[in-house]
């Protein structure tokens, strides 16, 4: 009897499931984002007009930078995480290529897997550092002056 592989239903649904989180990450992160720095402007705004002083506003750029670097740290995980998820994705949806089969009147064939052709990685190689032997030195010649008598 022929077998025909199976998709792992469960197995692709937590994939997509996953890449939709790091979506949805991604996108809260970015409003979230786009809040605070809303707030900041109303804040400049502000000193601006004379309402709050320029330490109140410096203490406040502190704490935004902060903010937005942990924010900036988030979105790039979530990347990252989406960007691996989708590689296994790609990987476990090429696993299912079909095999080739075909009816005959004296049943089926086929039946063989077409090889996928990948890219061979290169070898690096590590050549071994020859040790050089210090070089023999003539002992330096002294420059001897001759002395005038006197």
């Amino acid at each position: 009897m022929v077998k025909v592989k199976k998709m792992n239903q469960a197995t692709y649904a937590s994939f997509l499931r996953r890449v939709k989180v790091a979506g949805e990450v991604i996108r809260s992160r970015q409003e979230e984002k786009e809040g605070l720095l809303n707030e900041f402007d109303a804040e400049c705004k502000r000193f601006f007009f004379g309402k709050i002083s320029e330490r109140s506003l410096a203490a406040t750029t502190v704490r935004v930078n902060k903010e937005l670097a942990r924010l900036n740290k988030e979105i790039r995980q979530a990347i990252s995480s989406a960007r691996m998820v989708s590689a296994k994705v790609t990987a476990f949806t090429a696993a299912q290529a079909p095999i080739g089969y075909r009816a005959t009147l004296s049943g089926i064939s086929g039946g063989v897997k077409k090889l996928v052709k990948r890219k061979a990685k290169k070898k690096t190689v590590k050549r071994k550092a020859k040790k050089r032997k210090p070089a023999k030195r003539k002992p330096a010649k002294r420059k001897t002056t001759k002395r005038r008598k006197r």
